[in-house]
């Protein structure tokens, strides 16, 4: 370029190269105009030159002076744009299915620019990704070849080769320690959870080395030193060897130090709390041994939103701007002093709160369940609840829920709070078909989760159907070669939409034929219906915590017999009625997923009354065959006994169940469950009605709940089959009428697959028990048919919960004259869960 710091004006600007963007466009994008004066050379034209590599598209750029006339200069600008991504072709990789995966993770596409930059990036991602995989010694090789497209592009295509080699997987076969008088080898490699030497007896933590993971490791090492009072220990040094192709060993030197106990701790700048309400919190008292990591989670335990700590106190009172920091003031010998700083800050308030993201639900129906608005003092524990709250809802994506702050500033004690939601399908087809109940059962089922019932007339509203309320609408049908039984069911979540007490309605009919279990045939002239409703209503309540909520329903049956005996009564022709009141009282704080909680627990404690017929009726049950009126020839006929005992039905049926989640390292989570239910009679002349009743063992599919009965699930065990067998003594021949008292316990260890909105998968392994009885004499609640096994879910909003269990069996079933175990037992879970 020629030129010594002349000044000169621009007379003419053209673009040459190789380039598919337009002259005009490039020229605009420099800044250079016709008639601009510049210096040649100068700062203008190295500015240009720098705004242009800085793009990334170009692989050579120039400027020359073409011409030059007194004052006045034509300027060429020479720009070489970088070729563009053709095919890409993956070698070293024996199945095809890792190459297209290969691509897809890296995200090259046709049409990409080809940079020395994405060459670079793309080379470290593929051999990070083998080498989180274990193979340690990956190696990944890059080039391009020019295409031999023929297309009339000005840009060249290239092609790009990767060479994959991912060399031998390697694994850790030593750990060796030194330094360490303290704790043990043993308890320090403990410390290691993602970082494991090679051992035969150990199948679900791989021995593979991860850099990252290995980091972690070690300081999880000197956190448990810091837990026991070794404020001081550090890692001297590590190394890694190279013991051959497959193996390495890692060498850990230890500085344990000495051991300290916590001295005199002090707080400064608290204004709002007093030392003794932040002692309260703290819970370090002088003299203590010194744990680190102990008085940094008293401080701020990042590793629980709800924690009780100091700056949570804050956070939950309006201080968004507080700051806690404890600080050592005073080592002497073995003791530490500390001083607790803390800056308050201005108290904070919620200018604007708003949601996005949700194009189907409603706004009312999200605004509803915030418990965050504008004005309001923030609280921390409001914003995570508010979380929750969204989450449960089950219209949205629990994984994404996180919100954003926008606009803070601390000068005005103001911000903005932003949930930006992602919504997944809410509505569920149900399908099943199994064997139960001595035949082929089919249901149809259809769940629509966030339903609107004011626009069902409004066709404007059906995409494919009105939606966006929060209401629940359920239509289900279930038929067999003996029964069909339809029902349908609608819940309002807000009665009114101003206070959150959820309104259920739902009403149902059956008609079931008598049939033969010998003959497998059915007999049509023996009828039983059943058509029933029911009405309830539940709210949430404030104490003792807002977990809680109550609830209460009145539902009616109607029962009528024709030419019909299910076996625990004695008329075949007549009717029954259930009038039943049920009371329950539920506290659920799992946390923020349905389908897979981290966290938290859920009871429900019910109790489902009948009036007490026989304390106001007059009637003594005991002596009704005295009565000529339930005589027939001077005897007693107990078919009109029973249609008196029966004619409306007398019990109370108690219950109560409970769930604990508790997440043991990472995403895997310990699920223990407790189940019981009683079944009793106000007046035992009158006696236990023969509907109401429990049938336990099995997954519940295929079965069928006519009059009341409960289906407990138990797996490794057929369908109802641990529950009391009636055996005629003459005949021999035996009938399962249910059980008045059961009670069920369940451990199982989860850990998710996939979380996405399109389908949660997850793993399982379970150990339970369960067992069942005819008279509370005879409850023993260690008396189990135990079982254990394993399964996997799948969750998808279009369908529900869908699942497969293996489960042995480890006792006999009841009943059965063969007394070894039952052995393995395989139950498919459709809507449902254990």
């Amino acid at each position: 370029m020629m030129g010594n710091g002349k000044e000169y004006t621009i007379a003419d600007i053209k673009v040459t190269g190789t380039t598919n963007y337009n002259e005009q466009t490039v020229i605009a994008f420099t800044g250079l105009r016709k008639g601009q004066k510049v210096n040649i050379p100068g700062d203008e034209i190295s500015n240009v030159i720098k705004k242009l590599w800085d793009l990334d598209l170009f692989s050579d750029i120039n400027f020359y002076v073409t011409n030059i006339e007194d004052d006045q200069i034509h300027l060429e600008l020479e720009i070489i744009e970088v070729p563009e991504l053709d095919e890409i072709v993956v070698s070293g990789l024996k199945k095809e299915k890792r190459k297209k995966k290969l691509i897809k993770e890296t995200k090259l596409k046709s049409g990409k620019k080809v940079t020395e930059n994405l060459i670079a990036n793309t080379r470290r991602k593929i051999q990070n990704k083998y080498k989180e995989k274990g193979f340690l010694n990956a190696n990944t090789k890059i080039s391009t070849a020019e295409t031999k497209d023929t297309t009339d592009s000005d840009v060249k295509k290239v092609d790009l080769h990767i060479d994959v080699d991912r060399g031998k997987k390697v694994k850790i076969k030593e750990i060796n320690i030194s330094g360490n008088d303290v704790f043990s080898d043993g308890k320090i490699r403990r410390q290691m959870k993602k970082t494991k030497k090679k051992n035969f007896l150990r199948f679900f933590k791989r021995s593979k080395y991860i850099s990252e993971e290995y980091k972690k490791d070690k300081e999880k090492i000197i956190d448990k030193y810091k837990s026991e009072g070794y404020r001081d220990a550090r890692i001297v040094s590590d190394t890694m060897i190279k013991l051959d192709d497959k193996n390495i060993a890692l060498n850990l030197e230890i500085e344990e130090g000495e051991k300290y106990y916590f001295g005199k701790i002090n707080f400064l700048g608290n204004n709002k709390y007093s030392d003794e309400q932040l002692h309260q919190i703290l819970r370090i008292n002088k003299g203590d041994t010194y744990n680190g990591v102990l008085l940094n989670k008293r401080i701020a335990d990042d590793t629980r939103p709800d924690a009780d700590d100091i700056t949570n106190l804050y956070q939950n009172n309006g201080y968004l701007f507080s700051q806690v920091n404890p600080v050592e003031t005073k080592v002497y010998n073995d003791t530490i002093d500390f001083e607790v700083r803390i800056f308050e800050g201005k108290i904070a308030h919620f200018n604007n709160v708003y949601v996005t993201g949700n194009d189907r639900t409603n706004d009312h129906v999200i605004y509803r369940d915030l418990r965050t608005r504008p004005g309001q003092q923030y609280s921390k524990q409001d914003v995570v609840r508010t979380v929750r709250e969204l989450g449960q809802l089950g219209f949205f994506d629990a994984e994404k829920l996180s919100p954003e702050f926008e606009n803070v500033d601390p000068n005005s004690g103001t911000l903005d709070l932003h949930y930006d939601v992602t919504e997944i399908g809410s509505s569920q087809i149900e399908l099943q078909g199994g064997y139960g109940g001595g035949g082929f059962v089919g249901t149809l089922g259809l769940s629509f989760q966030n339903f609107s019932i004011k626009n069902i007339f409004n066709k404007d509203a059906y995409h494919p159907l009105p939606m966006g309320d929060g209401q629940i609408l359920s239509l289900r049908a279930q038929a067999a070669s003996f029964y069909q039984t339809y029902s349908i069911s609608f819940e309002e979540p807000w009665l009114g939409g101003k206070k959150p007490i959820r309104l259920s309605t739902s009403f149902s009919h059956t008609i079931e034929h008598y049939y033969d279990y010998y003959t497998r045939r059915t007999d049509r002239s023996r009828k039983f219906n059943i058509t029933g409703g029911s009405v309830g209503l539940a709210k949430k309540l404030q104490w003792p915590d807002d977990y809680f909520t109550l609830s209460g329903a009145v539902s009616f049956q109607h029962y009528e017999m024709k030419n019909y005996n299910i076996g625990l009564f004695n008329f075949p022709d007549g009717t029954a009625n259930n009038l039943a009141f049920t009371v329950a009282l539920s506290r659920d704080n799992t946390y923020t997923n349905p389908i897979f909680p981290l966290g938290g627990s859920k009871f429900t404690i019910s109790a489902k009354v009948t009036p007490p017929y026989s304390l106001f009726n007059g009637v003594d049950y005991g002596k009704l065959g005295e009565d000529p009126k339930y005589q027939t020839h001077g005897e007693p006929d107990a078919a009109k006994i029973d249609k008196k005992r029966f004619n409306w039905l007398e019990y109370y049926k108690l219950k109560f169940e409970a769930d604990w989640y508790n997440q043991l390292i990472d995403k895997l989570v310990l699920r223990t469950h407790t189940d019981f239910g009683f079944l009793g009679a106000y007046n035992n002349k009158r006696g236990i009605p023969p509907f109401e009743r429990f049938y336990v063992g099995g997954d519940g599919l295929g079965t069928y709940s006519l009059d009341g009965r409960e289906n407990i699930r138990l797996r490794g065990y057929p369908n109802q089959s641990i529950t009391p067998i009636d055996r005629d003594p003459a005949s021999g021949a035996t009938r399962n009428d249910g059980s008045t008292i059961y009670n069920k316990f369940t451990m199982e260890l989860r850990y998710p697959i996939t979380l996405k909105p399109q389908a949660s998968i997850y793993v399982l392994g379970f150990a339970e028990g369960g067992a069942a009885w005819e008279k509370f004499k005879d409850f023993d609640p260690f008396q189990l048919n135990r079982s254990a096994g394993f399964g996997i879910r799948i969750f998808m909003p279009q369908f529900g919960l869908l699942g497969l269990d293996f489960g042995y069996g480890f006792d006999p079933v009841p009943g059965v004259p063969d007394a070894s175990p039952n052995g393995w037992e395989t139950h498919f879970i459709i809507g449902q869960n254990f």
